[in-house]
């Protein structure tokens, strides 16, 4: 459920800034655990704010969290899940991830992927208690990810 007055829209050129912070702030912690900057923290946002594929949980004007849902033939990609830190533990995660999942049958995808990195151990552990299964892992542009899919009914 959506907190009070909030929507999950797309994001527009305006809130690039926005989006950058809420990464920023949300992956910083990482760093250290991990030697090197997580990759959502590289991303390109104003191209993938371009390419709509940037969706944000919006109450009154306050960017709290976003995605980044990308298109894979029959499934979707969830690239990227961030909450505020200042509004983490609230639910806002949990809506956002509701809506990838919605967002990937409305789009008549039969799963829904994701990686993160090894060392997201806290991570890991919500994706398999919410679904999502180990694929495999490999190292990627550097990075060691844990590989996940959800099937989807």
């Amino acid at each position: 459920m959506l907190p009070k007055n909030a929507v999950i829209r797309r994001a527009a050129a305006g809130d690039c800034a926005a989006v950058e912070c809420i990464v920023e702030r949300a992956y910083a912690h990482y760093i250290i655990r991990m030697g090197r900057k997580p990759g959502p923290m590289l991303a390109d946002y104003p191209a993938l704010i371009g390419e709509g594929l940037v969706h944000l949980l919006d109450q009154d004007g306050t960017i709290l969290g976003l995605l980044v849902l990308i298109d894979e033939g029959d499934v979707t990609l969830l690239d990227n899940v961030a909450v505020d830190p200042v509004v983490k533990g609230k639910g806002h995660g949990q809506a956002l991830m509701r809506f990838a999942e919605q967002s990937a049958r409305e789009r008549g995808h039969r799963a829904i992927r994701l990686y993160t990195h090894e060392t997201m151990v806290e991570n890991i552990a919500l994706y398999l208690r919410i679904g999502y299964a180990e694929t495999h892992r490999a190292e990627e542009n550097g990075l060691r990810r844990v590989f996940m899919t959800k099937a989807l009914r």
